[in-house]
């Protein structure tokens, strides 16, 4: 029985030694794949207006309808985040009230760059009250839907008369690499697949949309943040979903 034992005890011993062997040479000979968004030379600034880089992924300054603004990376990002996290925000709202903060992580070869976006709405004082999955129809490149998680969240704060006023907010949230459409662990075993199949890290970029509104406006900010997404994510994203058959595809059938 004790003979059996050590035999065991061996042959794990040797598997732990196998699998480390390979982990450190998949590591040692490990490339950064290419990332679903568009990357440029556009430089970033943090709330000091301190120039912080002079490359971030590009998001579309216009859209029909819409006001922008660049917004700064946060000094939160900037101390927590991998120093090789590439970013950038913006702001879109029009004259109807309809408003969307945009924001676009890509990690380098530290995935921590992404992170759940559960603590960030929590950190910053929103209860989280429903966690949807939803598909938002995009036509551009061609027809196809893009899944995404979808949190409903409030938060309480006060408004120009000092009166407590309860705030709502859609938070939609999915993440892209090259050729590849994830949302939580999709990412996760994708990742991992693809880097122990190839040693090839996949880089992957956590994209969300936030917008605000009032109690019962719910529908109609959400229609609205879809029409933002539909009208910017071509802009920067590579990325693409199956394509949609058409009613010509299908009654050629």
């Amino acid at each position: 029985m004790k003979n059996k034992q050590w035999i065991l005890f061996i042959i794990a011993l040797t598997m732990i030694g196998l699998a480390a062997g390979f982990l450190f040479h998949v590591r040692g000979n490990q490339k950064l794949g290419k990332p679903g968004v568009i990357v440029g030379n556009v430089p970033l600034f943090d709330p000091q207006t301190n120039r912080i880089s002079d490359v971030s992924v590009i998001l579309p300054e216009n859209l029909p309808g819409y006001y922008s603004s660049v917004m700064p990376v946060s000094t939160i990002e900037l101390k927590t985040l991998p120093k090789d996290t590439t970013f950038c925000k913006h702001r879109y709202w029009n004259n109807s009230g309809a408003n969307a903060d945009v924001s676009v992580i890509l990690m380098g070869q530290d995935r921590t760059s992404l992170h759940k976006p559960q603590f960030c709405l929590t950190g910053q004082g929103w209860t989280i009250v429903k966690t949807e999955l939803v598909h938002v129809k995009m036509e551009r490149p061609f027809p196809y839907e893009l899944p995404m998680l979808k949190l409903t969240a409030e938060t309480r704060v006060k408004d120009r008369d000092g009166q407590p006023l309860t705030v709502r907010g859609i938070y939609a949230y999915w993440f892209v690499a090259d050729k590849k459409i994830g949302i939580a662990d999709q990412r996760m075993w994708s990742m991992m697949k693809t880097f122990l199949l190839t040693g090839t890290l996949e880089r992957w970029a956590y994209i969300s949309y936030f917008t605000r509104f009032l109690p019962g406006q719910e529908e109609e900010a959400f229609d609205q943040l879809k029409q933002i997404i539909a009208l910017s994510v071509p802009e920067f994203q590579l990325a693409t979903g199956e394509p949609l058959q058409t009613n010509l595809q299908t009654a050629s059938k």
